[in-house]
């Protein structure tokens, strides 16, 4: 079985994302969306909130699970059996640091490699960053994210 992880802190998940995984998802058997648990990164939503923002945002996939990390990445993919992780490139300024993280990993784990892809054009300005911003400045973020996530943010950037 080809398996592939797509890691990612998703605060909040967008579209974006939700488009990466349906391409991974034609390339792969399975792909297991890891949702990191960084604690030296602050967080707008919890984990277990960003875990179940993907569970109703991808709903039934074929395929496709939903699965929380910590550590190394190469270690959690060898762990679930996966051959590949998946990283999203947005734009050139995104390669620098995904390509650097995708050596290391290969030195870590030359077992592991990393493929690239990239959201289509109307996804590609896209970041949980910019999204959460505009929410919190008190725009309306609904063509971004999905419905579950739209409705969070309004929650928590209310009064």
């Amino acid at each position: 079985m080809r398996r592939a992880v797509y890691p990612g802190s998703f605060d909040p998940v967008t579209n974006g994302h939700l488009d990466v995984i349906e391409r991974a998802r034609k390339l792969f058997d399975e792909v297991i969306v890891a949702v990191a648990q960084n604690d030296e990164k602050e967080a707008l939503f919890s984990l277990e909130e960003r875990l179940q923002f993907l569970q109703d945002s991808i709903g039934k996939i074929d395929m496709v699970r939903i699965a929380q990390f910590d550590g190394l990445l190469v270690e959690f993919a060898t762990a679930q059996k996966a051959s590949a992780v998946i990283r999203g490139l947005r734009a050139v300024s995104d390669f620098e640091f995904e390509f650097q993280m995708a050596l290391m990993n290969r030195k870590l784990e030359a077992g592991v490699e990393t493929i690239f892809l990239m959201p289509k054009e109307e996804y590609t300005y896209l970041s949980s960053r910019i999204i959460k911003e505009i929410a919190r400045l008190g725009g309306d973020v609904s063509s971004f994210v999905p419905p579950v996530v739209s409705k969070a943010l309004v929650r928590k950037f209310a009064g």
